[in-house]
């Protein structure tokens, strides 16, 4: 099963001694950070979890899944997460 933000938030309170709301509002500040970095171009990286950055997407074509039709897409940008070594390790045990 997949942990939802609230389920997350609860969690944390708990562990930290801090109130949810205090947990929210921290973790509202990380997402905002990642969101202006990232878009910037910047990579984040939390050392040994986690590593976000941006990347390139080629302009490429594609097909219409109902007509067909080939069509063209753009260049653009998509996002790259890539795990820690610590991060890694807890999932191999």
């Amino acid at each position: 099963m997949a942990m939802n933000r609230s389920e997350l938030v609860a969690a944390v309170a708990e562990k930290s001694g801090n109130s949810q709301a205090a947990v929210n509002g921290v973790l509202d500040s990380v997402f905002e950070v990642f969101t202006s970095e990232i878009s910037k171009g910047e990579k984040v990286t939390i050392p040994g979890w986690l590593a976000v950055e941006r990347t390139e997407r080629a302009a490429r074509k594609g097909r219409n899944p109902q007509t067909g039709a080939e069509i063209e897409i753009p260049a653009g940008f998509g996002v790259k997460l890539t795990a820690g070594s610590k991060l890694k390790a807890a999932v191999s045990k």
